[in-house]
């Protein structure tokens, strides 16, 4: 386990770096975090620690938001290296990531849990060592029958659901927030 600092919060947004999958389902955590870095006034403007980042304050406590640039299956790469180094506490870092097995539209927040069939959650818990992290899910399920999964995660958010979409990153922004004010 890691050198414990309770003094600094990590939130990492899933994604895959690049134009190519800029507005695809599977980076609804990049997207999310990008809203929370303009709400909350913070540059992702540094890089180090593979991943895109940014520092600042929410209600008085120290933040560093971050995009790991590693692509998604290997995001752990990064939250594992920037936990270490800044000696984060796993029950302060928060993820925020994309979830087929929850409805288009819906968040869920929990305080731990499994990764489930998430490859990038997957890779986060086996370098973090631990299940026990708070994360935000952001649902745009069920796959399509048409599709399969993998055409479905990687195809870009369809502009009539947009909308809807963009109001569950609203959602997992203030819920985010709410997470580290009442911890």
């Amino acid at each position: 386990m890691f050198g414990k600092s309770k003094e600094i919060w990590l939130v990492a947004g899933l994604g895959n770096p690049g134009d190519k999958y800029a507005y695809n389902w599977h980076n609804c955590g990049f997207l999310a975090l990008e809203l929370m870095a303009d709400k909350c006034g913070i540059r992702l403007d540094k890089t180090k620690h593979k991943g895109l980042f940014g520092k600042g304050t929410i209600s008085g406590k120290e933040v560093m938001l971050v995009k790991p640039m590693t692509f998604m299956n290997n995001s752990g790469e990064c939250i594992a290296e920037m936990a270490r180094y800044y000696k984060i506490d796993p029950s302060h870092i928060i993820v925020i990531y994309d979830d087929i097995d929850i409805a288009l539209g819906k968040i869920r927040v929990r305080a731990q849990g499994s990764a489930g069939t998430h490859n990038g959650m997957k890779s986060i818990i086996k370098l973090l060592g631990t299940e026990g992290f708070p994360r935000v899910r952001i649902g745009y399920g069920p796959v399509p029958e048409h599709l399969t999964l993998l055409d479905y995660v990687l195809m870009d958010i369809p502009k009539e659901q947009r909308p809807l979409v963009n109001e569950s990153f609203i959602q997992a922004v203030d819920q985010t927030i709410k997470w580290i004010e009442e911890h």
